[in-house]
């Protein structure tokens, strides 16, 4: 029986080699990787294993590797490896939430040891989120996607339903409204959640180096290729393609990527052999692509092929009433971040940003949070509008924002709402009645009905 997954992570061979053998030994299964972004594609939420990485790296090092694990799962630990000298960023990086370090050379048995508790660590907090979600509470796509709207609800509902299947997917939203997020969660539901998830910007690829980045090429496929190269396609072989912005690749790559989402086959660069690949695509768009082949921007036949299920991801101001929970867990997410204590938040500035419009959605959002967990004001929110202006809707809005604000942070008690708000029980019901709040939905887990 294996003792626990590792993604192991170094870029010298033999360093890597030797450590990788010495957690074989003890019973570790291990994945062994050169670079961060390898790693990354390992780890989803629900990854149930560590990561070992080296702190000093080429590219992306291992301090920044831990940082965006910790964005897709605060609890996976990482146990960093230091060379001598390094102590002074060991320490740093314990305080951002390293679970360990090791400094080299090290024991092969002391750093198997130190897995092991990490392992049993991991193992306790998947068994607790399981039981959580036995118990009613709130299970992992619910903790990645808050929200208690009917079009959150609606949204997880089709996850739980698409994402075991081998179904292709096109999700579209706003930016800022977490499309990657979706995206990763559809991995971590299917039987291809142990294989690579590789995300791949098509804004950011190289017009002159895209075919190749995708495809691969064979050594001579053109000048400076030395040597064969797998593309992005195949070194996703068996896991999830993510084509993040889609409407953003050249019409000539459309073509040909069209083969392979039809046929699941490519052909490098420079070789005449069809590879056959296994993966499972997903793509983002920020606007309907339908716009885009109206346009000739995008071509017809490429979309019918992808999107055999599109998932809509809503922006805040569809969701409105999931902002302030919303803003609640990312102020307590930045505070646990930010190595701060718990952050206070008042009535008056939850009723405030469910008035905001937030153009740029949970990514601004989580911006303003960052801000709040650190004692930094938040920015004056722009005028939304002549209706928003008018004295009556303006008050009645913050009436009704001040309530679901305390309610919320009450855990949906009523009597020390009332209390708060300086209510009688009655005026505090009617106004309820008046703004249609359901206490229920701020209730927490398992607490008692008022009497």
């Amino acid at each position: 029986m294996s003792a626990g997954r590792i993604v192991l992570v170094d870029d010298e061979a033999d360093m890597r080699l030797s450590t990788a053998q010495g957690l074989d030994l003890e019973g570790f299964e291990v994945d062994d990787m050169a670079d961060a972004q390898s790693a990354l594609e390992r780890v989803g939420f629900g990854f149930d294993g560590i990561v070992v990485t080296d702190i000093r790296m080429p590219g992306m090092d291992g301090m920044t590797l831990m940082s965006r694990i910790h964005e897709i799962d605060a609890d996976i630990p990482v146990i960093l490896v230091t060379g001598h000298g390094d102590i002074q960023l060991a320490v740093r990086a314990m305080r951002q939430g390293a679970y360990d370090f090791v400094e080299k050379p090290f024991d092969g048995q002391q750093l198997a040891e130190i897995a092991a508790r990490a392992m049993e660590y991991r193992r306790i907090v998947l068994e607790n989120r399981v039981l959580r979600a036995a118990a009613g509470q709130a299970d992992d796509l619910e903790t990645r996607l808050v929200g208690r709207s009917n079009v959150m609800i609606d949204l997880r509902r089709r996850l739980r339903t698409i994402g075991p299947t081998e179904a292709d997917v096109l999700i579209v939203g706003e930016t800022g409204t977490g499309k990657e997020i979706v995206a990763r969660a559809l991995h971590d539901l299917s039987p291809r959640a142990r294989r690579p998830f590789v995300a791949i910007d098509c804004a950011a690829l190289p017009a002159a180096l895209i075919e190749s980045e995708l495809f691969g090429h064979e050594a001579g496929a053109f000048p400076g290729a030395l040597r064969p190269r797998y593309g992005k396609f195949e070194h996703a072989r068996g896991g999830t393609i993510l084509l993040d912005e889609i409407g953003s690749m050249p019409w000539d790559v459309q073509g040909k990527l069209l083969r392979v989402v039809q046929d699941r086959v490519i052909s490098p660069l420079g070789s005449n052999e069809d590879r056959v690949l296994d993966v499972r695509f997903l793509a983002t768009s920020r606007q309907p692509l339908e716009d885009e082949v109206a346009a000739g921007r995008f071509r017809a036949d490429l979309l019918y092929r992808l999107n055999v299920v599109t998932l809509t991801v809503p922006p805040l101001s569809a969701r409105r009433e999931d902002i302030q929970l919303l803003f609640i867990k990312l102020v307590q997410e930045a505070a646990a971040r930010h190595r701060r204590a718990a952050v206070a938040i008042p009535p008056q500035l939850l009723a405030e940003i469910v008035e905001r419009a937030w153009p740029g959605n949970v990514r601004e959002l989580r911006n303003a949070a960052d801000r709040h967990a650190l004692g930094i004001a938040l920015q004056p929110a722009e005028d939304r509008g002549p209706d928003q202006m008018r004295l009556a809707h303006r008050v009645a809005g913050f009436e009704r924002d001040v309530i679901v604000a305390t309610l919320a942070a009450q855990g949906g008690r009523l009597k020390p709402v009332y209390e708060q708000l300086g209510l009688s029980r009655k005026s505090l019901y009617e106004k309820m009645q008046k703004y249609r709040i359901d206490k229920s939905l701020y209730s927490d887990a398992g607490d008692e009905a008022d009497p």
